[in-house]
């Protein structure tokens, strides 16, 4: 029969004091490199440059001075200013843009069109025009600017003009959108012109800046996905506040009303106007008496200011993910489009001629038998006292008197 040996526990010796040092605790970095130096040496150079850039770069941030946002709880709608050189498709993107979020198509595009796009965010569009003034003033209000970039014919003079006036007033947050992609035949060179202006765009704005590819048009409008995706980039955008906007109070005009007295401005067609302006205020409080300066025109006073209920409102908070169809707003009233328009002693539900006729088709019934019905002016026993009868095809007709005299 064997005999078991008694298991006999080491005092000393390297298992020894592997034992010792795990009932102490886990073992310390200093241990682990003095073991396995290799494991805590430089693996590549390149990727320990790329983190010590990353690290300092994070530390450098630390170091902008911070900007204090002033925007209230319920922030006025972002400006999108949407410019480019002409037949670029400025026009064509807001259109598509616009039917992206609120499913309905705009004919024509005056002047500021807002729009909801979220529970909490509105979006007002704007088109730069091919001007310098223009450009000017835009740059100015901006918060993000969709730079249209023609890639058939490359940068225009008219995208370096508007950088630069960006740079003056502080720098707002901008997108490339590469359009008219459809005239290249060949792969090759697109992807080679793609990478091109891309580096070249990164240049100009900075490393790493968004540039969109609208690939082709089908039926006149941008493909529906490649609008979703620009739609979605800009619906989530988060914007860093600039210093002229947040010390300037200042309002982008949706709506103009002149209400000079229509007989002076007959009589004296250069007599001083009285104008009412409707807008969104930005940045901060604008009092009333004080002085502004509009845009082409020139320095004037303020000789009041009102509060009007929100034309363009914001839906209510309900904790649902996706936005109704009656939510779906569009105020663009330049372009002549916008339920309800606000005045300080009136209101106006403003329904275009089009919309009421087709309202009056849709309702009136289709069926002949029951618009003859409707159609009726005379009573039933009227229309038989007015009725006449002939018995045989040649003969007389016969009165409703007649025929009860003759039965008698």
């Amino acid at each position: 029969m064997e005999r078991f040996k008694k298991h006999q526990q080491k005092h000393s010796g390297p298992k020894a004091e592997k034992k010792k040092l795990r009932k102490q605790g886990p073992s310390t970095e200093e241990d682990e490199r003095r073991r396995n130096p290799k494991a805590f040496s430089v693996q590549s150079a390149v990727r320990m440059a790329k983190t010590f850039h990353r690290a300092q770069d994070i530390k450098a941030k630390k170091h902008h001075i911070p900007l204090v946002d002033r925007t209230p709880l319920e922030p006025p709608p972002v400006v999108i200013v949407v410019m480019g050189p002409p037949k670029v498709g400025k026009t064509t993107l807001i259109r598509c843009l616009i039917k992206n979020f609120t499913r309905q198509k705009l004919a024509d595009i005056c002047g500021p069109v807002t729009i909801v796009s979220g529970k909490k965010r509105r979006l007002t569009f704007i088109e730069c025009t091919n001007d310098i003034n223009t450009m000017i003033d835009l740059a100015k209000v901006a918060d993000l600017v969709l730079m249209l970039i023609d890639a058939s014919f490359g940068f225009e003079m008219e995208t370096f003009e508007f950088l630069n006036i960006c740079q003056v007033h502080g720098f707002p947050r901008i997108m490339g959108v590469l359009t008219h992609l459809d005239a290249f035949k060949n792969n090759k060179t697109l992807r080679k012109t793609k990478k091109n202006l891309k580096h070249r765009f990164w240049t100009e704005v900075y490393q790493g800046a968004k540039l969109f590819y609208l690939s082709g048009m089908v039926y006149g409008e941008y493909q529906t996905q490649e609008v979703k995706n620009l739609g979605r980039f800009i619906s989530v955008m988060k914007f860093r506040p600039l210093v002229w906007q947040t010390s300037h109070p200042y309002v982008l005009v949706d709506r103009m009303e002149d209400l000079t007295d229509p007989e002076k401005v007959r009589t004296e067609p250069k007599c001083d106007r009285t104008v009412s302006l409707y807008g969104y205020l930005r940045g901060t409080y604008l009092k009333n008496k004080s002085h502004i300066h509009i845009a082409g025109v020139g320095d004037y006073q303020v000789s009041e200011v009102n509060f009007l209920p929100d034309p363009c409102s914001l839906p209510d908070t309900q904790k649902k993910r996706a936005l109704n169809e009656k939510e779906r707003l569009l105020y663009a009233p330049m372009a002549g489009v916008g339920g309800v328009v606000y005045d300080k002693d009136a209101v106006y539900v403003d329904l275009p001629a089009s919309h009421v006729k087709q309202q009056q088709e849709e309702v009136r019934p289709t069926t002949e038998l029951v618009q003859s019905l409707l159609d009726t002016h005379a009573t039933l026993d009227a229309k038989m006292a007015a009725s006449k009868v002939s018995l045989f095809s040649g003969s007389a007709t016969l009165n409703s008197d007649e025929l009860v005299e003759h039965e008698r």
